[in-house]
């Protein structure tokens, strides 16, 4: 069970994205902070000012997750890209699905043009970005223009050079006029060249000239030119920012990392799809003792990718995999395309690493606790439940729970408890053959006997042909058998069990008056709980899960009798003339008044089905 206070405590005084579940499991809300501890903590503090949207909103939250990032700025595009893959109920989104924008250069035409962008597309131009201030980059493209020409207009060059005279840019010396053939196409792409050379972030040479520019401008007392280039400067300083959280290029890659204490490891994978950091996710590593990240990683990529049905381009692991050159072609071959396996050494790829390996320490060390609770809870509660009973060596625990109506259709649930977990695939149910009317003692006495009977059966089937005696679907019997109810309902268990020659230990799991389990009935006396005690809590959730399973069971015979209609009692009736007649008439009452030349006329029905229909209800 999640424990939102508990986790609270262990969030990181980090920058990062955090996601909001409700019950089921769906994410509500995605948001980003700058201090992940400080930001998610407000939505929990009973004194913070909420609208009533957000209020609603933390009603609903189950549980919360959240990823790690290096900045605030990285944090904010990937919320932008979260919020636009999950489209969380509580965020606000925009309908016209913009995002952030983008400087595009059409770098595969003659004359390649700056432009303003929002929306990727799959062409061979560049895209830098995204941005996270569209006033920024508009300013930039003017700044671009300024110092290096480039035009932005459509026309179609080289051949419409010459056509119409030169823009409004050229006279305010922001483009050489490529239209006009007033500059060379080989000096035009110099041009360009230095201005890729710039976005790529290679600012250092731009910055020292417009300093120069303004310094001079100062010098001139031409304040208002030196603070149009401060401005300017600014500007290239905030659009040169590094986004590691997207990739300018658009690839799909998918990026795994590796947290490990030497008992057990959580593989982090973060997947990039277009450039976008689009979601990731943890995976556990079991049976690593002995092993280094090389080998841990290769068996990861051998398991997550021979059943992923998607296959990115790129893989960047934290570490050398080992049989590289033969898992690349494995991978090429599944993927219909060229697939590399590398470690990145430097630059965006490698700050990205970076961040996917502090994710997976971070839930590495969250998931620790976590298992410590989940051993407390089990394991836990099953020692303190053999110190209050005073036996040793409970390691499964069977519970048996009885349901009907009034007698009728009376069923029995039996459930599993092992190591102070449900064992779910050891559930069973009987429908109870011999008794009729509500009688609970006779209804427990059956299902028992079914099951140790079939139990011994099978054990010496197994036996005779050599086999392990309890890996048989009933051959496994209890450590302890546990009855929902108290004196009554042991007794029976005993006298089963007697009659059988077995010899197990029986506890009834005594209710107070308000159906809550106060304590267990053992060997003739009350055992009473300490309050709130892990064994306490263990028992009840054993009893509510034999109570909803026999209610589940019944619930569902019950719903097959109740889906029951008259036509099923008519000879040559089944599901699918039953369908073609009620699609036909709506209600039984009109199939009653139809003759029989009539009900011929439906698809299916035979004339001599038709005359049992007509028969039927015209019986006297």
């Amino acid at each position: 069970m999640f424990d939102i206070e508990e986790e609270l405590k262990k969030l990181p005084a980090k920058p990062g994205v955090y996601l909001m579940h409700d019950a089921k499991d769906e994410i509500i809300y995605v948001g980003k902070a700058r201090v992940l501890k400080n930001r998610v903590r407000q939505y929990f503090q009973s004194g913070y000012k909420r609208s009533i949207k957000i209020e609603h909103m933390v009603s609903h939250i189950a549980y919360f997750e959240y990823i790690i990032c290096d900045s605030e700025l990285e944090a904010l595009v990937l919320e932008c890209n979260l919020i636009k893959e999950h489209r969380p109920h509580y965020n606000t989104m925009l309908k016209d699905d913009k995002g952030y924008p983008y400087i595009r250069v059409t770098v595969q035409e003659d004359y390649p043009r700056i432009m303003f962008c929002r929306n990727l597309k799959r062409d061979k131009a560049k895209y830098y970005g995204p941005y996270t201030s569209a006033g920024a980059v508009k300013e930039t493209i003017e700044l671009i223009q300024k110092v290096y020409k480039i035009r932005n207009c459509n026309r179609y060059l080289p051949k419409e050079i010459g056509k119409d005279r030169p823009c409004l840019y050229h006279q305010m010396k922001q483009c050489d006029a490529p239209c006009q053939g007033f500059i060379s196409k080989e000096n035009y792409r110099k041009n360009v060249d230095r201005m890729l050379d710039f976005l790529q972030g290679n600012d250092k040479s731009i910055l020292e000239d417009l300093e120069k520019k303004m310094m001079d401008a100062a010098a001139e007392l031409e304040f208002e030119e030196a603070a149009s280039y401060r401005d300017l400067i600014a500007n290239v300083k905030r659009i040169g920012e590094k986004q590691k959280i997207n990739d300018t290029n658009g690839e799909d890659r998918d990026i795994i990392a590796l947290g490990g204490d030497g008992r057990e490891a959580v593989v982090s994978i973060f997947f990039i799809r277009n450039g976008k950091l689009l979601g990731r996710d943890h995976f556990h590593m079991a049976g690593i003792s002995g092993s280094g990240y090389s080998e841990i990683l290769t068996d990861f990529v051998k398991q997550f990718y021979m059943g992923t049905p998607y296959i990115p381009r790129e893989i960047l692991t934290m570490v050398e995999i080992q049989e590289v050159e033969f898992l690349e072609n494995w991978l090429s071959e599944r993927r219909g395309g060229k697939v590399v396996i590398s470690v990145p050494k430097r630059g965006t790829k490698y700050q990205m690493m970076k961040m996917a390996k502090e994710n997976a320490e971070n839930v590495l060390i969250k998931d620790s606790e976590k298992l410590k609770r989940e051993e407390k809870r089990t394991i836990g509660a099953v020692h303190e439940l053999e110190q209050l009973l005073g036996i040793r060596g409970l390691n499964r625990m069977e519970a048996f729970d009885i349901s009907n109506t009034n007698g009728f259709q009376n069923v029995a649930s039996m459930v599993v408890f092992e190591r102070g977990k449900a064992k779910k695939s050891d559930y069973r149910k009987f429908r109870i053959q011999s008794v009729e009317g509500p009688d609970d003692y006779a209804c427990m006495e059956e299902a028992l006997t079914r099951r140790f009977r079939h139990g011994l059966k099978e054990k010496e089937e197994r036996k005779e042909k050599g086999l392990d005696d309890n890996l048989g679907s009933f051959t496994n019997f209890p450590d302890i058998l546990m009855m929902d109810g108290g004196k009554g309902q042991v007794n029976i268990a005993k006298k089963v069990l007697d009659n059988l020659g077995i010899d197990l230990p029986v506890c009834g799991m005594v209710k107070d008056d308000f159906h809550r389990t106060r304590g267990l009935y053992f060997n003739n006396e009350i055992v009473e709980f300490p309050k709130n005690s892990e064994a306490f809590l263990m028992v009840t959730r054993l009893q509510d899960e034999a109570h909803r399973f026999a209610i589940g069971y019944h619930k569902s015979l019950r719903g097959k009798t109740q889906v029951h209609s008259v036509l099923d009692d008519i000879k040559g009736i089944g599901p699918a003339r039953r369908k073609a007649l009620m699609k036909h008439y709506k209600d039984i009452g009109m199939i009653k008044e139809a003759s029989v030349e009539e009900l011929t006329q439906i698809e299916g029905i035979t004339k001599a089905v038709a005359e049992e229909i007509f028969h039927y209800f015209h019986r006297s």
